[in-house]
């Protein structure tokens, strides 16, 4: 070993034992904190002397203790942490050993909460479902579990823990995505891993095929399933909507025109949506349908992409894509009308409303498969 690489291991050594020390330090205030909630839980219920502090108690503990770190807010996150998750009990007591919990706690640290707090299992589509005690706590830190348990609805939350696992999520991050409903967006994506990808910027060698979704959702429209709409006045709804539209479309959408007006010979036409993708590097052309996919929509959008292609197309820029929204389609039939073409057409559908909590069940259970 010369000295040169001496420095190089020990700068090794330094990297991967600080983020291991790190984690482990994060892993540990995790657990004080769901220790901490299962005291004042316990108390709450169960305290000799409780009328003595009624509402006021969180704050009459926090003087109590005080200790920096702890204050009131804390405490009351530290209660809803346990509330939320009681079931880490078991990955909690095997983080500390035997002799740290004769000294942390009286009580049986896998104790259950009384049936007046205690959570009871869901009749909802999260049955049974959720990620391993152990592997949450050491991979999601309580600045993460601070803004997990402000989603009530279970499934949603799990999804969100996934994320964290999956891609590393920092706290800003996961903000982000909670505020961009990543949830309900990415539900019933084409090619999910793909789009999660997207959204956090790896947007090398993205093909059309992982950017374009099936189905999209225009829920934000205000749109009835049994509502009559025509195709102008669904066109209209989601331009009065760009930026949610644009939202739902993906990232890297930019509005071009609508009814982008083009003359062959003699005759005028019009498509109705334009858009350019930054990452894909090409003109994507939408064509709204308030019925079913037919086979002349095909030809209709290969018309539009041809023109597009002689001229509309600038060096260094890739083949325009169209993508024909409908509210239903036959899979054989959108097959023997789009294979085989040069340019790239997409068909799907759109819905007026998200999808349902057993849709997107079935797609965090396969998730959850691979963690």
């Amino acid at each position: 070993m010369n000295f040169k690489d001496l420095g190089i291991n020990i700068k090794k050594t330094h990297h991967v034992l600080q983020i291991k020390a790190g984690k482990a330090v994060n892993c540990f205030l995790t657990a004080r904190n769901w220790i901490i909630g299962l005291y004042i839980v316990e108390y709450q219920q169960k305290g000799k002397d409780r009328a003595v502090y009624g509402d006021n108690l969180i704050y009459d503990l926090a003087k109590e203790i005080n200790i920096k770190g702890l204050s009131a807010t804390n405490l009351k996150l530290s209660r809803q942490f346990y509330i939320t998750y009681p079931q880490l009990n078991q990955a909690v007591s095997e983080l500390l050993s035997n002799e740290q919990l004769d000294l942390l706690i009286n009580i049986p640290i896998s104790q259950s909460v009384t049936d007046h707090l205690k959570i009871k299992k869901s009749q909802s589509a999260t049955d049974e479902l959720q990620i391993e005690p152990v592997i949450f706590l050491n991979n999601i830190s309580f600045t993460h579990i601070v803004e997990l348990i402000k989603i009530e609805e279970p499934l949603k939350r799990l999804f969100y823990e996934i994320q964290i696992i999956k891609n590393n999520l920092s706290v800003k991050e996961l903000k982000r995505q909670i505020e961009t409903l990543l949830f309900e967006r990415t539900g019933l994506s084409t090619n999910k891993e793909k789009l999660l990808k997207i959204t956090k910027g790896q947007i090398a060698d993205l093909k059309a095929e992982d950017i374009i979704k099936d189905p999209y959702f225009f829920e934000f429209l205000g749109l009835k399933h049994t509502e009559v709409y025509t195709e102008t006045k669904l066109e209209q709804a989601l331009l009065n909507h760009l930026q949610e539209f644009l939202l739902e479309l993906g990232k890297g959408f930019c509005f071009v025109g609508r009814q982008y007006k083009f003359k062959i010979d003699d005759e005028y036409y019009k498509a109705d949506l334009v858009f350019y993708h930054r990452f894909l590097r090409c003109h994507v052309i939408i064509e709204l349908k308030n019925r079913a996919f037919r086979h002349s929509d095909s030809s209709q959008m290969q018309l539009y992409l041809n023109y597009f292609k002689e001229n509309e197309m600038i060096e260094g820029e890739n083949l325009p894509v169209g993508i024909l929204l409908c509210t239903e389609k036959n899979e054989t039939l959108v097959r023997y009308t789009t294979t085989g073409i040069d340019n790239t057409i997409f068909v799907s559908k759109y819905k007026v409303a998200l999808p349902s909590e057993l849709e997107i069940k079935r797609l965090i259970e396969n998730d959850l498969k691979r963690i």
